[in-house]
């Protein structure tokens, strides 16, 4: 039978307007939408965007406090800068490639330069409401995704100038949200490092920031430094830095008060300048052994940067502004006459600095021969034994517009990685198989990384070896089942993380899997529930005796139902480190000599099998 012809003419021609185009591809504009548990998901892009807009008017002199409320799910932002033009209100919010900032004199290292931000939130919004404040003037109007709700008319205030923002995201587009105030701190703890003298007020708290960037590391650094905070100035550039007692570096990067979580042309210029520098110094050293436990903190203004995404993570830009010096070319000059100079003024400092050296350079020669063994026996070890099943996509490929999604699943056991393995997406989910319990490696040095199978393995997998740079899945989720045996393998892989790359746990990759308890179905439907108040839920719901099934393992759970945990609705929990306890503080309690209170905490936090089964 002949296929049928398609019609090709003006009808099938259409345009769509700025709302229609940005509901349909908000990915393009905020990146992944999410639902809160990650710190890039698009509630805070949301935020984010209109804050940025604040931070224009602070960075131009015009105002020094914003004001942030989230109530419930509604979202408001107070600026006293100078209020947009009363006239233009509806454009600046509803008119793509409209904003104040194309004037490179007014913007010239700008946030944001293309006019999208705010009408993104507009489009993305069940509500959005706009008050522009002006020389006792005020305009409001207030909007529906992008429509129209109410143009109001001017009328005279006495309110100081200035713009509020109020908006609700729309739960047809971010499906059951929910804001974390960790995240909300950071993005405001980091507005005001890059901007002292601004004041924060984000419900009932206060961010202002006297020191910047050496604010930054003394509030973010896990444990006391080696040496004092090195804090150098410049113009469009300051960096702050120290060395650790942990292992990896740890870097904080920002372009023109962005803070780019993924690095770019800015933060490689650093890493490859303090190692030259302190290196000419000394007259000698490796730059691996320099950089080995460093801190560090780098912000740089730029004209016109160019990012790889809407969203901001990693500056592209190779000058610091078109036609002018290379960005490499900028950060070296600045720290070779800074550095150089403060180091020559500061003997105690590098003779703190030059034993930490040595000490990183005397362990990656131990470990020298030993590496390459244990490289060897990787390869062979996921060539044939098949612990790794890997996936098409990897994040480490900068070009891929599915690097994001890349995940990695440590699971334990067989039984769990096959049915993961069955019902995955191979294009960006690879499974890892431990065999039985991982080593407690606390207190341990980094050799016990090579000579243990399993840890060198997991090490290869993820090609976190040399640092994070090289990282193969954006998500390393640690899949284990909900008993007490799970809860312990999951202590001891967080253990090894946290005790030789922190950085993963930081940046945000490591995440926990979580998987339903209890199946409850009747002849019509099946709910799968994640604890006792999902599954009492459940069972009002669906009416008379329906079936109960519970998992008490992973490999219980066949590959047709395992492919709704992680898909879509995957529910992920981030592993978040925060600065109430350090590392070392966290790990003594919970891997270390055993106490009566990680015994109390045990009984307290974990269901064990017989608690499940009386809830039957």
């Amino acid at each position: 039978m002949a296929q049928e012809k398609v019609q090709y003419t003006e009808d099938n021609i259409r345009s769509l307007d700025w709302k229609e185009h940005i509901r349909l591809r908000p990915g393009m504009y905020i990146g992944k939408l999410g639902d809160g548990k990650s710190a890039d998901d698009g509630i805070y892009i949301l935020v984010k965007e209109v804050v940025d807009n604040c931070i224009d008017e602070f960075v131009m002199g015009n105002g020094r406090k914003i004001v942030v409320k989230i109530k419930e799910d509604a979202v408001s932002i107070r600026d006293w800068g100078r209020g947009i033009p009363l006239g233009k209100v509806v454009d600046v919010v509803s008119k793509m490639n409209t904003g104040g900032k194309y004037d490179s004199k007014a913007f010239k290292k700008s946030v944001g330069l293309n006019g999208v931000g705010t009408k993104a939130v507009n489009a993305l919004s069940s509500y959005f409401k706009v008050q522009s404040f002006r020389e006792g003037q005020e305009k409001t109007v207030e909007f529906e995704r992008g429509n129209i709700l109410n143009d109001h008319d001017l009328v005279k205030t006495d309110k100081e100038n200035g713009t509020y923002v109020k908006f609700v995201p729309d739960p047809d587009v971010f499906k059951a949200y929910h804001f974390r105030n960790q995240y909300l701190d950071k993005l405001f703890w980091n507005y005001c490092y890059l901007n002292r003298g601004l004041t924060i007020e984000f419900n009932s708290k206060r961010f202002h920031s006297k020191n910047g960037l050496r604010d930054l590391l003394e509030n973010n650094m896990d444990g006391d430094p080696l040496y004092p905070i090195i804090h150098l100035e410049g113009e469009d550039i300051e960096v702050a830095f120290t060395h650790a007692r942990s292992y990896g570096e740890d870097y904080y990067s920002f372009v023109n008060g962005q803070h780019t979580t993924q690095g770019g042309t800015h933060q490689s210029a650093f890493r490859e300048a303090i190692a030259k520098v302190i290196k000419d110094f000394f007259g000698k050293y490796d730059p691996v052994d320099i950089r080995q436990s460093i801190v560090a903190a780098v912000a740089v203004k730029v004209m016109e940067p160019v990012f790889e995404s809407q969203t901001k993570t990693k500056l592209g830009s190779l000058e610091v502004e078109p036609g002018g010096k290379s960005m490499r070319g900028f950060v070296m000059d600045f720290l070779k006459d800074k550095l150089d100079n403060y180091l020559h003024k500061h003997p105690e400092v590098t003779q703190v600095l030059e034993n930490k050296i040595k000490q990183a350079e005397k362990e990656r020669k131990e470990l020298s021969g030993i590496r390459k063994l244990a490289r060897d026996r990787a390869k062979k070890s996921n060539l044939h034994n098949k612990k790794l099943r890997d996936c098409r996509v990897h994040f480490n490929d900068l070009k891929h517009a599915r690097r994001e999604e890349t995940s990695i699943f440590i699971t334990e056991g067989d039984s769990a990685s096959g049915s993961i393995t069955k019902s995955r997406d191979v294009g960006t989910q690879a499974v890892f198989s431990l065999k039985g319990k991982p080593l407690n490696s606390f207190g341990l040095t980094k050799k016990v990384v090579y000579e243990n199978e399993e840890f060198n393995l997991v090490q290869a997998a993820l090609n976190i070896e040399d640092g994070l740079e090289g990282l193969r899945y954006n998500h390393v989720i640690i899949a284990t089942d909900a008993d007490v045996d799970g809860m312990h393998i999951r202590l001891l892989l967080l253990t090894f993380f946290l005790q030789f790359f922190p950085d993963l746990v930081k940046k945000g990759h490591v995440k926990i899997l979580q998987t339903p308890l209890f199946r409850v179905r009747n002849k019509k439907e099946s709910r799968y529930c994640y604890s006792e108040e999902e599954r009492m839920q459940a069972l009002a719901d669906l009416g008379k005796n329906p079936e109960i099934t519970r998992f008490k393992g992973l490999g219980e759970i066949s590959p047709d139902e395992f492919k709704h945990f992680i898909g879509e609705d995957m529910r992920l929990e981030p592993v978040l480190i925060t600065k109430d306890h350090s590392i070392e503080e966290i790990l003594t309690f919970y891997m270390g000599k055993n106490t009566p209170d990680r015994q109390k905490f045990i009984i307290n936090n974990l269901k064990t099998e017989e608690d499940l089964a009386e809830q039957e």
